[in-house]
């Protein structure tokens, strides 16, 4: 498991690799203050293209792996690319094509976190 200090490089190194990829609509959520919450973060981000998505899902595994030795517990979504998620464990990604994002709206779920917007 990722010790807390350790969560800033791994959420530094994913908002990287997504923005090598070009993601868009980059966001964090802070779960830590939430009660029960499934990981301390949440990194979303939006892709036009499921070519897209598997690309940024496999920039974050790559330069987790290679800056960070670490790997994700587990990936679901990568057959059809239209949402993929990364369960690293204290920090959950998200990889959304834009029209998957806007229905599942997990910002809006999730509203109780604090949520931190990335520009790149």
């Amino acid at each position: 498991m990722i010790k807390p200090k350790d969560n800033q490089a791994l959420l530094d190194t994913i908002i990287a690799a997504i923005e090598d990829k070009k993601g868009e609509d980059i966001q964090i959520l802070d779960l830590t203050e939430i009660e029960n919450a499934v990981s301390s973060y949440f990194v979303i981000c939006s892709a036009n293209s499921n070519t897209q998505v598997a690309a940024i899902a496999g920039s974050i595994e790559d330069k987790t792996r290679k800056e960070l030795k670490e790997k994700p517990f587990h990936t679901e979504g990568l057959t059809n690319a239209l949402w993929v998620l990364m369960d690293y464990v204290s920090i959950v990604v998200h990889i959304f094509q834009r029209d998957k994002r806007e229905f599942y709206d997990l910002e809006s779920m999730w509203g109780d976190a604090k949520n931190v917007s990335i520009t790149s």
